[in-house]
């Protein structure tokens, strides 16, 4: 592929990337959103835009389910169990920052507003806090890769015609990275579940 041909696949999809990516999984592929809108390649304006609805989007969904079924689901899971209770126990004294600030808990992200849905907490809570959370979360981490750029570039030196070979590499690795977290995930869960249940009181 020449460099014309990548410039052309990273500015056309870069956008929709960041929009999937978000909805799925998270903070990887927009922090290299951003670097690339810092590189030229993307607008940081829309890279934001692309997070914040991605974001917003995949978490409202997750609710959604969470006040549909979500109790079922969680109490046939004990891995879902362990870490939904670790959850419910902070929702009792921080249920807004929870809300707010819930994208930025690696580990606990994407289980979050699942256990949010099949909580007590009603539409008119969660959806104005998701929307602020969204936007937190959308901005500031975009910003991050934003301003890695310049570290990066600080790095790259005179090395400016290697640069979208190197986005495109982050592009492949925070792809990596999801599939490795699914792979990583999936692995904690068989071992939770075959681990002996809890102590009362635990």
């Amino acid at each position: 592929m020449t460099h014309h041909a990548l410039e052309t696949l990273v500015t056309s999809y870069g956008y929709l990337a960041v929009l999937v990516g978000t909805f799925l999984e998270g903070e990887t592929i927009l922090v290299v959103g951003g670097l690339m809108a810092h590189q030229g390649y993307l607008k940081l304006p829309f890279v934001m835009a692309a997070a914040f609805a991605g974001s917003l989007l995949g978490d409202l969904l997750a609710f959604v389910i969470g006040k549909w079924r979500g109790r079922r689901i969680i109490l046939s899971r004990s891995a879902w169990r362990r870490r939904s209770r670790r959850i419910e126990r902070h929702l009792q004294h921080h249920r807004v920052l929870i809300i707010l600030f819930f994208r930025f808990a690696w580990g606990l992200r994407n289980l979050t507003p699942f256990v949010l849905g099949a909580s007590r907490i009603p539409f008119r809570v969660f959806v104005p806090l998701n929307v602020a959370g969204a936007l937190i979360w959308a901005v500031s981490v975009a910003y991050g890769g934003y301003f890695f750029g310049y570290a990066l570039k600080a790095l790259l030196g005179r090395m400016k015609k290697y640069e979208l070979w190197i986005v495109g590499g982050l592009f492949a690795a925070a792809l990596l990275i999801w599939l490795g977290r699914i792979v990583y995930n999936r692995w904690r869960a068989r071992r939770e579940a075959d681990a002996p249940p809890p102590e009362e009181g635990d």
